[in-house]
């Protein structure tokens, strides 16, 4: 591993790497994680764009002081390849370390690569070569991993198709509101329990020798789900769909509706166990599909039909939209305020929020905004994943308040 290099500011400072000088702390990692994956990608390495979010991720965790875990987080989720660890020694070397250094090449030994696939026959060795002349490597992939994080609007169909079954294992779950209700308690303490007290002090003859005590009851909340069907969210809309249907089956109580032109309430329809069946239930009932989107006018219509009456109150609302509206940004404030008002939380899911240099500058979403508690990704399964830990108030940074969380 390369040397300790000089002070942090220093560094990032005098990067020849050509980084923008950072004024904001906050944003920091990102903007070094971006010229750090652009300077490998020069010198000929393979980095993919997720592995960049990943590694801007790490480096918010081990701070940009530490250059032994700025290291460490960047071999772990930005080298792909063992070759590629030469380069990426060098690389780092100019770019965290202010360093002048010529590149090296380094004989790679030749190696064969065995797949290890648990179902896979054990393929016969080739007459003239076999396998035990070179050194043999035995690899295992998976799937499954890659999966998770890959954009749903960069899938192939049968991506598509595999991650909605792997979506099948998520459980939706919420977190618990205190009723108004009391329940018997086993606790010596509390709002004392007259009618089970006389009814125990028949047991002995008229005497209370047992107090009985009561405790408030409590319940899951409400999360109602409206997700955006409109043109515009088209490569994420099925998706998201069976994410819904998966929260619908769950043990929490869930209410489902459709966005677009109109307001669509689609619960019955997502209480079929086959999820390709009440897809196409939902979409028969639903007559916008992919057409415009009015987010104020739907979302009013949601307040005077079922949010205000109840529905919304004391509920964790969880709007799927990438805020692209064609209605009056005016409207839609007004009726994200009157939203804000009865329900408990209110979570945007939004898809583009992964893409890079992402700012909410659509009219919907500046007018949203305001009264949005944590604005998160949808554009992935782990996105989902992290989405379910949201709405259960599990969230993985800081407090949420009425804030846009980055």
């Amino acid at each position: 591993m390369p040397d300790q290099p000089r002070s942090g500011a220093e560094e990032a400072g005098s990067s020849p790497a050509g980084a923008d000088p950072v004024s904001d702390p906050a944003q920091a990692p990102a903007r070094m994680a971006v010229a750090f994956a652009r300077l490998l990608r020069r010198s000929g390495m393979t980095v993919p764009l997720g592995s960049v979010l990943v590694f801007a991720r790490a480096l918010t965790r081990v701070g940009l002081d530490s250059r032994q875990g700025v290291y460490w987080a960047g071999r772990a989720t930005l080298v792909r390849r063992p070759e590629d660890v030469a380069g990426y020694n060098q690389a780092f070397a100019v770019f965290w370390l202010g360093r002048d250094t010529v590149r090296v090449s380094v004989p790679v030994p030749e190696t064969v690569i065995q797949l290890d696939e648990e179902d896979a026959e054990e393929p016969p060795e080739e007459a003239g070569q076999p396998l035990g002349q070179l050194p043999t490597v035995t690899v295992r992939y998976s799937a499954t991993e890659t999966l998770r994080h890959k954009d749903f609007a960069a899938s192939s169909p049968a991506e598509l198709e595999e991650t909605r079954r792997l979506m099948a294992g998520l459980r939706l779950e919420t977190a618990l509101r205190r009723t108004r209700r009391h329940r018997r308690s086993s606790r010596r303490w509390g709002r004392p329990d007259s009618r089970r007290t006389l009814r125990l002090a028949l047991r002995s003859g008229g005497e209370p020798l047992r107090r009985a005590f009561m405790e408030p009851a409590w319940r899951p909340r409400r999360v109602v789900l409206l997700c955006d069907i409109s043109g515009s969210m088209d490569a994420y809309a099925r998706s998201l769909l069976r994410f819904v249907h998966v929260a619908v089956m769950g043990r929490t109580p869930v209410e489902a509706f459709a966005l677009g032109t109109r307001l669509t309430r689609i619960t019955r329809e997502l209480t079929r166990h086959d999820p390709d069946a009440a897809l196409a239930a939902a979409a028969e009932v639903v007559e916008d599909w992919s057409g415009g989107t009015r987010l104020g006018e739907g979302l009013g219509a949601f307040n005077d039909r079922y949010g205000i009456r109840g529905m919304a109150r004391g509920a964790v609302v969880v709007i799927l939209s990438d805020g692209w509206d064609r209605g009056d940004p005016a409207v839609l404030g007004r009726e994200m305020e009157r939203l804000a008002r009865v329900a408990h939380r209110i979570v945007w899911v939004n898809p583009l929020k992964a893409s890079p240099g992402y700012a909410p500058l659509a009219r919907g979403m500046a007018a949203a905004l305001p009264f949005v508690d944590q604005l998160v990704e949808g554009h992935s399964l782990a996105s989902l994943e992290a989405l379910a830990e949201v709405v259960a108030e599990r969230p993985a940074g800081g407090p949420v308040g009425r804030v846009m969380q980055a």
